[in-house]
């Protein structure tokens, strides 16, 4: 294979991928990854504001994306999506979170956590951030073949204390985007491919309040200790994801499905000794 022909395999030109929870910071970056390879991204996120923001800033790049809101726990809104964005090559499932009601702390054990939260977590990470958009995307991949990506977390690999939700959740994507990845491939169309990125630590919005003391400028003590159990040191860069993102969308990964990737700087190999 000569040079030209490697490069090329990492192109994404021609194709259309749509992207849930794309107004968030990780979302940004997956976004801007697939545009720059030369795909129209359609970014959706619940709340229009946040996905038009995302989708504007890369128009002024002279990229191409477009902006839709969109609900991934409601079954109606995701079909109205696919009628409007008509259909697509790449499925990238970014939406998720947590909740602090579904997170113990010195003043909610486990014993309290309340239901609700804990099934909204589950709900919103398992069901809306990887089910329910595959349901109703990938139906059109059936005769042309297609990527479902989807994000868990190092949460899948090595549940973490404090939210048992959420990590049960992500636990979840990652088996279930194994299972998907064999369903597809046996039963409609082998070049379905399914995989799923697990980010390590990667300071957001919604992580920020636990692994940083705002007031203090400094680490919590949560936030040091998943420090000294990353190999590399430190927290990564939302960029870092970028290169995963790309070759997992891309020809170059024509072979790779029901795969797991793990880009956490080495926490998942540390022993602790």
């Amino acid at each position: 294979m000569d040079k030209k022909t490697i490069w090329s395999t990492f192109s994404l030109a021609g194709k259309t991928a749509l992207l849930t929870g794309g107004g968030g910071v990780l979302g940004t970056v997956f976004a801007r990854t697939l545009t720059q390879a030369g795909a129209k991204v359609w970014v959706t996120d619940l709340s229009e504001d946040r996905a038009r923001q995302v989708a504007g800033e890369l128009c002024d790049d002279n990229l191409d994306a477009d902006s839709l809101a969109v609900d991934v726990m409601d079954r109606r809104s995701l079909e109205s999506a696919a009628e409007r964005v008509g259909n697509i090559d790449i499925l990238l499932n970014a939406a998720g979170g947590n909740v602090s009601a579904a997170t113990t702390s010195k003043e909610l054990s486990f014993f309290d956590l309340p239901q609700e939260a804990l099934s909204d977590v589950v709900g919103l990470n398992f069901f809306g951030g990887a089910v329910l958009p595959a349901q109703v995307f990938s139906r059109a991949m059936i005769d042309r073949g297609g990527v479902i990506l989807n994000i868990t977390s190092m949460n899948a690999l090595r549940p973490l204390t404090r939210i048992p939700g959420y990590s049960a959740a992500k636990a979840a994507v990652s088996n279930f985007t194994q299972w998907l990845a064999v369903h597809m491939a046996q039963e409609y169309n082998p070049a379905i491919r399914v995989n799923a990125i697990a980010p390590g630590f990667f300071l957001t919005n919604q992580n920020r309040f636990l692994l940083t003391d705002s007031d203090m400028g400094k680490l919590t003590p949560r936030g040091q200790s998943i420090v000294d159990h990353t190999p590399m040191g430190r927290f990564g860069e939302p960029d870092e994801l970028a290169g995963v993102t790309l070759w997992l969308c891309s020809p170059a990964a024509s072979f790779v499905t029901g795969a797991v990737i793990p880009v956490d700087g080495g926490f998942s190999a540390y022993s602790g000794v």
